[in-house]
């Protein structure tokens, strides 16, 4: 199955390893910031009545066809130096890097602030921010821990965004590329079902830093909560779903927080797959332990609850599975309020492990969260009265052994999936 734990360090690319950062390099930098920053009572950032607060991970969304996010530096310059980006393996901290010293006083030069192009200048290359000045801020949508985003209108553009405002550091430069790996994923992506960044928002004496999103009307579990789906409709959204992850599989892109929440949908019935917040690069050539404290534990597959550390693609493809028995049952089917619960839960629907899991899978937790007796699988017994087709398709992207649930390609050729009509709504 090859999701053993490995001894050798794991890379702590989660949200909570980069919360205990903020926390401790928060005391740290306090005295620094004192009264330089204190005394400062205009706070910078995009116009509003009501002031910006740090937090929250929510869904933004933002993507216009025509536009290319920011502006891009176009000078002979810096077109001769312009490169493409190679593909990158998950390293010692996945996600961003420098840039050439000379590069970097560009980016400074166009606009951007130093501790970003210092230590992440890689995920802004080539782009000039926005300024605060073009966008009119409406209220907040959304707050989470991690960021908070704004429903806002484009002055300069004339139409409707999301600003997502991250929470981060910017003493602390793990902080920072933790914070910038979104934006390298974003734009490493290209594809109709996937939110596209549009650009950034920030500038040289600037503090924060906005992503700018097209503006989308819904999400998938607010649908599902309020609309009972028709197989035609949860077809349309399978598909579309499931495109957008072929796509960012195929990119070196795993999600790890495919949730409904994070599928977003405009009025035209168009899906696309938000929050790249938990995102991180796969290079099957390189195979380099990461965190299991990822996925929303809903969605999360029991080998991460286990404490793999060495996986793949199947993970989106499990939350995928979970996602497609809720648009049929109407509800989550997999709701535990504890790790625990979650393993229980799963081995109920799923079926106990077998010996043979378990000594793939070479977990330290493998003895304490055996199951107590013998659970069969009854995945097709509980969803009997929707169509078979999906019913299969749900048995193969909830199999317990991760190398069993084949790929976002191979469900999309299923009868499950299988499509063609009118949009989704």
């Amino acid at each position: 199955m090859g999701c053993g734990v490995s001894k050798s360090a794991v890379v702590d690319d989660s949200r909570e390893g980069v919360t205990r950062e903020l926390a401790s390099s928060s005391k740290r930098v306090s005295k620094r910031k004192g009264s330089a920053l204190n005394s400062k009572k205009k706070i910078d950032g995009v116009r509003g009545k009501d002031e910006i607060l740090d937090g929250a991970d929510m869904k933004a969304s933002l993507i216009d066809k025509k536009l290319d996010g920011s502006m891009r530096l176009c000078d002979d310059q810096n077109k001769e130096k312009k490169r493409e980006r190679p593909e990158l393996a998950v390293l010692d901290h996945p996600g961003t890097g420098r840039v050439p010293k000379g590069l970097e006083g560009e980016q400074v030069a166009a606009g951007w602030p130093t501790w970003l192009s210092a230590v992440a200048g890689e995920a802004i290359q080539g782009w000039i921010p926005r300024s605060a000045n073009s966008f009119e801020r409406f209220y907040k949508i959304g707050q989470g821990t991690y960021s908070t985003v704004y429903k806002a209108r484009d002055v300069t553009h004339q139409k409707i965004v999301a600003l997502k405002r991250v929470r981060f550091d910017k003493f602390d430069p793990e902080s920072v590329k933790f914070m910038a790996r979104e934006i390298l994923v974003l734009r490493r992506l290209d594809h109709p079902n996937v939110l596209k960044l549009e650009g950034l928002i920030t500038s040289q004496t600037s503090r924060n830093l906005y992503l700018i999103f097209e503006y989308m009307e819904h999400d998938l579990t607010g649908l599902a909560y309020s609309t009972k789906f028709s197989e035609p409709q949860v077809k349309c959204y399978m598909q579309q779903l499931l495109s957008g992850l072929d796509h960012c599989h195929s990119r070196g892109v795993l999600h790890r927080d495919i949730k409904g929440s994070n599928l977003l949908i405009d009025n035209n019935g168009i899906l696309k797959i938000a929050d790249f917040g938990l995102a991180n690069f796969i290079d099957p050539h390189h195979n380099v332990p990461l965190t299991s404290r990822v996925v929303t534990l809903w969605y999360r597959p029991p080998e991460l609850l286990l404490g793999a550390s060495n996986y793949g693609v199947s993970v989106d493809l499990w939350s995928t599975g979970c996602i497609l028995g809720e648009l049929y049952c109407g509800r989550p089917i997999l709701p535990g309020k504890t790790e625990v619960e979650q393993l229980h839960r799963i081995f109920k629907l799923c079926g106990s492990p077998s010996e043979d899991y378990w000594r793939k899978l070479r977990s330290p937790h493998s003895t304490v969260f055996r199951p107590p007796h013998h659970y069969r699988r009854c995945i097709a017994e509980t969803f009997k009265e929707y169509p078979s087709a999906s019913t299969r398709l749900i048995e193969t992207l909830l199999s317990l052994d991760p190398t069993l649930r084949g790929t976002a390609a191979t469900a999309l050729k299923s009868e499950a999936i299988l499509f063609i009509g009118t949009p989704c709504l």
